[in-house]
């Protein structure tokens, strides 16, 4: 499970990175993929359908986003955003 999260962080910010480099054959569709599994996985844990990610919905629905909830919700609302959840693991993919 660590393992496909650090590949998927990886992928993110390699999508992001694409604007500014060019990519070998196959990365930038693999990026967009990833994303697109992110945004599911971050839909089907939601299940109030509100664009925020409790920590119990975190827990049921993405693991890795409870074990690092209090990281990821730096202001403290009880919530996240797939933005933030996004912004973190870009973060951790550029400290590497």
């Amino acid at each position: 499970m660590k393992k496909m999260i650090a590949i998927l962080v990886l992928c993110i910010v390699s999508a992001t990175a694409s604007a500014q480099v060019a990519l070998p054959p196959g990365e930038p569709a693999r990026a967009e993929r990833a994303t697109q599994q992110l945004q599911a996985r971050f839909a089907r844990a939601n299940t109030t359908g509100d664009g925020k990610l409790t920590r119990e919905q975190a827990a049921a629905g993405m693991p890795m986003v409870a074990k690092h909830f209090d990281e990821i919700d730096t202001q403290r609302l009880g919530y996240v955003t797939l933005p933030q959840i996004e912004d973190v693991m870009k973060q951790r993919a550029m400290a590497r």
